[in-house]
């Protein structure tokens, strides 16, 4: 599947998030971690405005880090052995220096007491099948059954994680519950979905996976 859908259903599920009033914080560290897990480019300016408000990203005056003064290029992330641990996780785009809660770099503004109160807490791990849950039901609410259907589309493997041995292990799961009654109300079952998606019957057959039928064959 393109890499692109990756990246836009991401987008979407944060403007979800945010219209209905949700906590982004959380869900954002979520969302970008299952993001970083495709070949997808960096995309959080798309919006900043939302991270930074929410307390995700944090930025500094580039100009407070000698170390960076030399760096002058549109974006530049800084994860690699050449720039020097205290800085790495973070990323450039001049004049502002960027971080993510809970990453080294975030945690040297912590222990220099440049962030303080709330904004020192490291995000809480929050499952993302949890998030997508919760982005489903704002998408409900909006009539958006292709955000649902693209969501669900992505598969157990994708959005719950963990070694399931069988579909009880799935059911068990409240927020796999809740996506699937949200699937059958929404009419997400009738989207067309970009290729990749959702396996036909056929497939399903030929697969012989109790775990994947049991995951598309809602009804």
């Amino acid at each position: 599947m393109s890499e692109h859908v990756i990246e836009d259903l991401v987008f979407h599920s944060i403007l979800t998030l945010d219209k209905h009033g949700a906590p982004l914080r959380d869900a954002c560290t979520a969302l970008y971690a299952f993001q970083r897990g495709h070949d997808c480019s960096h995309t959080m300016g798309r919006v900043e405005d939302l991270l930074l408000e929410s307390g995700h990203t944090y930025r500094f005056p580039l100009s407070e880090f000698p170390e960076l003064a030399h760096l002058t290029d549109d974006f530049i992330q800084l994860g690699d052995d050449e720039y020097d641990e205290g800085v790495q996780d973070g990323y450039v785009r001049p004049p502002w220096l960027y971080c993510e809660a809970g990453t080294r770099l975030w945690q040297r503004m912590v222990d220099e007491g440049r962030l303080r109160g709330a904004d020192a807490e490291p995000p809480r791990a929050v499952p993302l099948i949890d998030v997508v849950a919760t982005v489903c039901a704002a998408a409900e609410q909006d009539g958006d059954a292709e955000l649902i259907a693209l969501w669900w589309g992505l598969g157990h493997q994708s959005i719950v994680g963990g070694t399931p041995f069988d579909p009880a292990d799935l059911e068990a799961v409240p927020a796999v519950r809740k996506l699937r009654e949200i699937v059958c109300r929404s009419g997400a079952l009738e989207v067309e979905l970009p290729d990749g998606y959702r396996p036909t019957d056929a497939e399903l057959d030929a697969l012989d996976d109790e775990l994947e039928s049991w995951w598309y064959r809602i009804r």
